[in-house]
């Protein structure tokens, strides 16, 4: 039996357009949601490790962990800007607490703001100079022990390796 080359064309179009739509609705999808890195935080009281979203651009920095109702313990979000600014954050819609460690462009810890209210609409001022900014469970960094003087590791922060990324009990 004889196909003609409409009815070829047909059953090629009937097949591959959902392959492309595949792969371009994933490639899309993808482009808007980060992927969770390692992030380490090693000071003289030893280290912790977080599995983090990064917020690199300003509409992931904007929505930030506005809108969750639960983290688990050991992840968190990195957020990075382009260069050293003054920085502050608000908990408006985040509706859990959070530490929020403040970083130098070396990736320092500068400041530590400890249990942010879900919901408040206060400005938390992390200073100046500060390039990143990372956030987990409210109270974490205390029972950790994460202190000022700390550094974070990653890779978008620093070239030193992560040493040992076992995550947090």
């Amino acid at each position: 039996m004889f196909l003609g080359k409409r009815y070829i064309a047909k059953i090629n179009l009937i097949f591959l357009l959902p392959f492309f739509t595949f792969i371009v609705g994933n490639a899309l999808y993808a482009s808007t949601v980060s992927k969770s890195e390692f992030l380490e935080i090693r000071g003289f009281w030893g280290s912790a490790c977080f599995l983090v979203k990064v917020a690199d651009t300003p509409s992931k920095r904007a929505k930030g962990l506005m809108h969750i109702d639960h983290m688990p313990k050991d992840q968190g979000m990195l957020f990075v800007y382009p260069e050293p600014m003054d920085v502050s954050f608000w908990m408006k819609n985040t509706k859990i607490p959070l530490d929020m460690l403040f970083l130098n462009s070396a990736g320092r810890v500068e400041y530590i703001h400890s249990n942010a209210k879900p919901q408040d609409r206060t400005i938390i001022n992390g200073g100046k100079e500060i390039q990143y900014v990372v956030e987990i469970n409210g109270g974490l960094s205390e029972k950790l022990g994460i202190s000022i003087g700390s550094f974070g590791h990653h890779w978008m922060i620093s070239k030193e390796p992560i040493l040992s990324c076992t995550f947090n009990e």
